[in-house]
Protein backbone atom coordinates (compact mmCIF):
# COMPACT_ATOMS: atom_id res chain seq x y z
CA UNK A 1 0.00 0.00 0.00
CA UNK A 2 1.31 3.00 -0.64
CA UNK A 3 1.77 6.07 2.06
CA UNK A 4 0.48 9.33 0.62
CA UNK A 5 2.22 11.66 2.72
CA UNK A 6 4.04 14.89 1.53
CA UNK A 7 7.41 15.86 2.07
CA UNK A 8 8.10 18.75 3.87
CA UNK A 9 11.82 18.77 4.59
CA UNK A 10 14.30 21.48 2.74
CA UNK A 11 16.33 20.10 0.26
CA UNK A 12 18.78 22.36 0.80
CA UNK A 13 18.59 21.65 4.18
CA UNK A 14 18.83 17.68 3.00
CA UNK A 15 22.29 18.05 1.70
CA UNK A 16 23.63 20.09 3.86
CA UNK A 17 23.04 17.56 7.00
CA UNK A 18 23.96 14.67 4.48
CA UNK A 19 27.22 16.60 3.64
CA UNK A 20 28.31 17.59 7.04
CA UNK A 21 29.02 13.28 7.82
CA UNK A 22 30.08 12.29 4.29
CA UNK A 23 33.58 12.80 5.12
CA UNK A 24 35.96 11.41 2.01
CA UNK A 25 33.01 9.90 0.12
CA UNK A 26 32.67 9.83 -3.08
CA UNK A 27 29.32 12.01 -4.01
CA UNK A 28 27.89 11.92 -7.93
CA UNK A 29 24.65 14.24 -8.14
CA UNK A 30 22.24 13.81 -10.57
CA UNK A 31 20.75 16.23 -13.44
CA UNK A 32 19.12 19.43 -12.06
CA UNK A 33 18.39 20.50 -8.43
CA UNK A 34 20.93 18.26 -7.20
CA UNK A 35 23.62 19.24 -8.10
CA UNK A 36 22.87 22.86 -7.67
CA UNK A 37 22.29 21.99 -4.25
CA UNK A 38 25.38 20.22 -3.78
CA UNK A 39 27.02 23.23 -5.23
CA UNK A 40 26.04 25.25 -2.15
CA UNK A 41 28.39 22.69 -0.69
CA UNK A 42 31.23 22.65 -3.16
CA UNK A 43 33.54 19.56 -2.61
CA UNK A 44 36.46 17.97 -5.04
CA UNK A 45 34.96 14.44 -4.47
CA UNK A 46 31.75 15.69 -5.81
CA UNK A 47 31.04 14.83 -9.17
CA UNK A 48 27.78 16.51 -10.74
CA UNK A 49 26.60 15.03 -14.22
CA UNK A 50 24.77 18.61 -16.08
CA UNK A 51 23.34 16.87 -19.06
CA UNK A 52 23.80 13.06 -18.50
CA UNK A 53 19.81 12.54 -17.25
CA UNK A 54 19.29 9.22 -15.74
CA UNK A 55 23.12 8.85 -15.76
CA UNK A 56 23.76 8.86 -11.63
CA UNK A 57 23.05 5.59 -10.55
CA UNK A 58 25.18 4.11 -13.43
CA UNK A 59 27.91 6.61 -12.82
CA UNK A 60 27.61 5.90 -9.29
CA UNK A 61 28.09 2.56 -9.75
CA UNK A 62 31.21 2.63 -11.76
CA UNK A 63 32.83 4.44 -9.05
CA UNK A 64 31.94 1.95 -6.63
CA UNK A 65 33.64 -1.25 -8.28
CA UNK A 66 36.32 0.92 -9.46
CA UNK A 67 37.26 1.77 -5.83
CA UNK A 68 35.80 -0.90 -3.41
CA UNK A 69 37.41 0.67 -0.87
CA UNK A 70 35.52 4.18 -0.77
CA UNK A 71 32.10 4.87 0.09
CA UNK A 72 30.12 6.24 -3.08
CA UNK A 73 27.05 8.17 -2.28
CA UNK A 74 24.92 8.87 -5.09
CA UNK A 75 22.53 12.39 -4.79
CA UNK A 76 20.02 12.39 -7.23
CA UNK A 77 16.25 13.58 -7.62
CA UNK A 78 12.84 11.19 -8.51
CA UNK A 79 12.49 12.35 -11.79
CA UNK A 80 16.18 11.10 -12.84
CA UNK A 81 15.93 8.45 -10.99
CA UNK A 82 12.54 7.40 -12.89
CA UNK A 83 14.89 7.87 -15.95
CA UNK A 84 17.07 4.97 -15.47
CA UNK A 85 14.72 2.39 -13.20
CA UNK A 86 16.91 -0.52 -15.25
CA UNK A 87 19.93 1.03 -13.21
CA UNK A 88 18.11 -0.15 -10.11
CA UNK A 89 18.48 -3.97 -11.43
CA UNK A 90 21.78 -3.97 -12.58
CA UNK A 91 22.89 -2.38 -9.32
CA UNK A 92 21.03 -5.03 -7.17
CA UNK A 93 22.65 -7.73 -9.40
CA UNK A 94 25.99 -6.13 -8.88
CA UNK A 95 25.36 -5.98 -4.85
CA UNK A 96 28.54 -3.67 -4.25
CA UNK A 97 28.62 -2.80 -0.77
CA UNK A 98 30.31 0.28 -1.02
CA UNK A 99 27.12 2.48 -2.88
CA UNK A 100 24.54 3.87 -1.22
CA UNK A 101 21.92 5.84 -3.51
CA UNK A 102 19.47 8.62 -2.07
CA UNK A 103 16.72 10.58 -4.08
CA UNK A 104 15.47 13.66 -3.13
CA UNK A 105 11.64 13.47 -4.32
CA UNK A 106 9.42 16.58 -4.17
CA UNK A 107 7.27 14.72 -6.66
CA UNK A 108 7.82 17.01 -9.37
CA UNK A 109 10.15 17.05 -13.05
CA UNK A 110 11.86 20.92 -11.69
CA UNK A 111 13.90 21.45 -14.74
CA UNK A 112 10.79 21.23 -17.26
CA UNK A 113 8.14 23.51 -15.28
CA UNK A 114 7.08 21.16 -12.54
CA UNK A 115 5.14 18.44 -13.79
CA UNK A 116 3.89 15.75 -11.51
CA UNK A 117 6.35 12.59 -11.75
CA UNK A 118 4.77 8.94 -10.80
CA UNK A 119 5.91 9.27 -6.98
CA UNK A 120 3.08 11.71 -6.81
CA UNK A 121 0.81 8.98 -8.46
CA UNK A 122 2.39 6.56 -6.09
CA UNK A 123 4.92 4.61 -7.66
CA UNK A 124 7.28 3.87 -4.64
CA UNK A 125 11.25 3.97 -5.67
CA UNK A 126 11.90 2.55 -2.49
CA UNK A 127 9.89 -0.48 -2.98
CA UNK A 128 11.13 -0.73 -6.73
CA UNK A 129 14.58 -0.95 -5.37
CA UNK A 130 13.85 -3.59 -2.54
CA UNK A 131 12.26 -5.29 -5.46
CA UNK A 132 16.18 -4.77 -7.54
CA UNK A 133 17.89 -6.31 -4.63
CA UNK A 134 19.23 -3.36 -2.40
CA UNK A 135 20.29 -4.61 0.95
CA UNK A 136 18.16 -1.91 2.44
CA UNK A 137 15.60 0.93 1.02
CA UNK A 138 13.25 3.19 2.85
CA UNK A 139 11.16 6.28 2.68
CA UNK A 140 11.57 9.02 4.94
CA UNK A 141 9.49 12.31 5.92
CA UNK A 142 11.01 14.06 8.62
CA UNK A 143 13.71 15.33 10.50
CA UNK A 144 14.10 12.15 12.99
CA UNK A 145 14.08 10.09 10.23
CA UNK A 146 16.78 11.80 8.30
CA UNK A 147 19.08 12.14 10.94
CA UNK A 148 18.52 7.64 11.42
CA UNK A 149 18.93 7.77 7.65
CA UNK A 150 22.43 9.62 6.84
CA UNK A 151 24.50 6.92 8.62
CA UNK A 152 22.95 4.35 6.36
CA UNK A 153 23.96 6.16 3.22
CA UNK A 154 27.73 5.35 4.47
CA UNK A 155 27.76 1.99 5.89
CA UNK A 156 27.40 -0.90 4.21
CA UNK A 157 25.35 -1.47 0.93
CA UNK A 158 23.84 -1.06 -1.67
CA UNK A 159 21.45 1.03 0.52
CA UNK A 160 18.70 3.60 -1.45
CA UNK A 161 16.82 6.10 0.42
CA UNK A 162 14.18 8.28 -0.31
CA UNK A 163 13.79 11.62 1.13
CA UNK A 164 10.55 13.62 0.42
CA UNK A 165 10.92 16.98 0.34
CA UNK A 166 8.99 20.24 -0.69
CA UNK A 167 8.45 21.77 -3.52
CA UNK A 168 10.50 24.91 -1.92
CA UNK A 169 12.90 25.95 -5.73
CA UNK A 170 16.52 27.76 -5.68
CA UNK A 171 18.47 29.51 -7.85
CA UNK A 172 21.25 27.86 -9.71
CA UNK A 173 23.84 27.92 -7.08
CA UNK A 174 26.68 26.00 -8.34
CA UNK A 175 30.22 27.56 -8.00
CA UNK A 176 31.85 25.69 -11.46
CA UNK A 177 29.85 24.85 -14.50
CA UNK A 178 32.58 24.06 -16.57
CA UNK A 179 31.95 20.09 -17.12
CA UNK A 180 35.97 19.54 -18.32
CA UNK A 181 36.87 21.10 -15.14
CA UNK A 182 34.86 19.17 -13.03
CA UNK A 183 35.68 15.69 -14.26
CA UNK A 184 39.37 16.58 -14.41
CA UNK A 185 39.27 18.12 -10.63
CA UNK A 186 37.91 14.40 -9.71
CA UNK A 187 39.97 12.92 -11.27
CA UNK A 188 42.98 14.20 -9.91
CA UNK A 189 41.55 14.45 -6.60
CA UNK A 190 40.63 10.76 -6.69
CA UNK A 191 43.52 9.34 -8.02
CA UNK A 192 46.38 11.97 -7.25
CA UNK A 193 47.76 14.17 -10.32
CA UNK A 194 50.52 11.77 -11.58
CA UNK A 195 47.98 8.87 -12.03
CA UNK A 196 44.91 11.00 -13.34
CA UNK A 197 45.22 11.06 -16.82
CA UNK A 198 47.28 8.02 -17.54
Amino acid sequence: MTDRKKGTLDRRHVMRTIVAQRGDALMVTGLGSTTYDAGTVDHPNTFCLWGGMGAAAMTGLGLALSQPERRVLVMTGDGEALMGLGALATIGAQHPRNLAIAVIDNEHYSETGMQATHTQRGVSLAAVAQACGFAQSETIYTEAELDAMVPKLFAEGPFFGVIKVNTQRYPMSIRVRDGAYLKDRFRENLLGAERAYY
